[in-house]
């Protein structure tokens, strides 16, 4: 694994909730994460739209012909190899990666909403969950359910700075945010139960990251108007905040454990995404 991890430099509250699981778990789980971010820093780069295209299709060339002297495209698929993820899940990430890559991205529709967080953070979900050793079926769907619901918040709480870049995954008003965490509780809760299946040593991790990446949703929330909205700049979780939510984790834990719902009683938002995706094939 290499030795600086891009977890830590771009996404905070993953980190923090990192800290909590088995140190080599958490550096698997950090190669996965670097592996997304180099695709995803292609999409987001400043470079013209061709040539991020002939990066990224570069990019994805190495992957496919795994040119190992990348030590990220190597990690990877030492991850493939190990916890038998499915190629279909990566090359659905790479291909809403991708979709990025267009002088204007717009989604005019709930569908395309949900189709786009699976590709760019629902496979991601899915793909953590069996370096954890998730075998379960249900239980893989709510670690889908989980990377959506951190998606639709991100794109939440992203919208000013996203139209800056002329991509539009949902309307720059204050009801259609508001919309849009909503959607995104639904997620957070369809994945609550399914953690019990989660081993101990990585449940604590993931009660964490969810609580965490939720509390940036009540924050918008907490706006109350588009002006308050913009004027807040961009929404994060404070240190002293983690620490509460980390807290409140524990209440969760013990929740789960004395919690359980049967397998066909646990809500699965998925119908939408099967209409183009068939995500039984992809776990």
């Amino acid at each position: 694994m290499p030795n600086k991890s891009y977890l830590s430099v771009y996404a905070k509250s993953f980190s923090w909730a990192g800290y909590f699981l088995p140190k080599e778990t958490f550096k698997k789980c950090s190669a996965l994460y670097d592996f997304c971010r180099v695709a995803d820093n292609i999409a987001d780069d400043d470079d013209g739209i061709e040539n991020k295209k002939k990066k990224f299709n570069q990019f994805e060339n190495d992957f496919n012909q795994k040119k190992f002297d990348d030590p990220i495209i190597k990690n990877m698929w030492d991850l493939i190899e190990e916890f038998k993820i499915s190629l279909i899940i990566v090359q659905d990430l790479l291909n809403g990666i991708k979709s990025d890559i267009k002088d204007k991205v717009k989604l005019n529709s709930k569908k395309d909403l949900l189709i786009y967080s699976y590709r760019v953070a629902g496979t991601v979900g899915l793909m953590m969950a069996k370096i954890m050793k998730v075998n379960k079926k249900s239980s893989l769907k709510s670690a889908i359910d989980l990377g959506i619901a951190m998606q639709l918040t991100n794109i939440s709480r992203d919208v000013i700075e996203d139209s800056k870049n002329n991509r539009f995954y949902i309307n720059e008003n204050f009801e259609e945010i508001s919309s849009t965490i909503n959607l995104a509780d639904t997620f957070y809760k369809n994945s609550f139960y399914s953690i019990k299946d989660i081993p101990i040593s990585f449940r604590f991790s993931i009660l964490v990251a969810r609580r965490v990446y939720r509390k940036i949703g009540h924050k918008i929330l907490s706006k109350k108007n588009l002006e308050n909205y913009q004027n807040s700049g961009k929404i994060y979780v404070s240190n002293t905040e983690k620490v509460l939510e980390t807290f409140l984790s524990i209440f969760d834990l013990i929740k789960l454990s004395f919690s359980y719902k049967k397998d066909d009683q646990i809500q699965h938002d998925h119908n939408l995404i099967n209409e183009e995706i068939n995500l039984d094939e992809r776990i």
